[in-house]
């Protein structure tokens, strides 16, 4: 049975860990936020955030954003290849909906794990 728990070992703890990702990533972006991927040596994915104060003001919207992300990425986390994925906030994140930002996740965590991105 696969579970779908949001463990410490699915995210990105370290600056190190940020640095690796942000050397050589692939990126698939859209105008309301971006997400880096590089892959890395684990049997699973993991996720790291980046939510700026200067681009999303109120810590309601930064932690709506994050709280939308970490879901994202915890119910896609079997179809995504083994990538280390950093998502990047932009100013306009937070005038979309909660279910348009979903919609907006699944098409961008298609799209790097796509096999051809190496």
């Amino acid at each position: 049975m696969t579970t779908y728990a949001f463990n410490r070992e699915l995210r990105l703890l370290t600056p190190e860990h940020y640095q690796t990702v942000f050397e050589k990533a692939h990126r698939a972006g859209s105008p309301h936020f971006t997400i880096i991927a590089r892959n890395n040596s684990l049997s699973h994915p993991r996720l790291g955030l980046a939510v700026p104060k200067k681009q999303i003001k109120t810590a309601v919207g930064r932690n709506r954003f994050k709280r939308i992300a970490r879901e994202s990425f915890r119910l896609n986390q079997h179809k995504l290849a083994n990538k280390d994925f950093v998502v990047i906030a932009k100013k306009s994140a937070q005038e979309l909906s909660n279910d348009d930002m979903f919609k907006l996740f699944d098409k961008l965590w298609q799209r790097l794990s796509r096999p051809s991105r190496g």
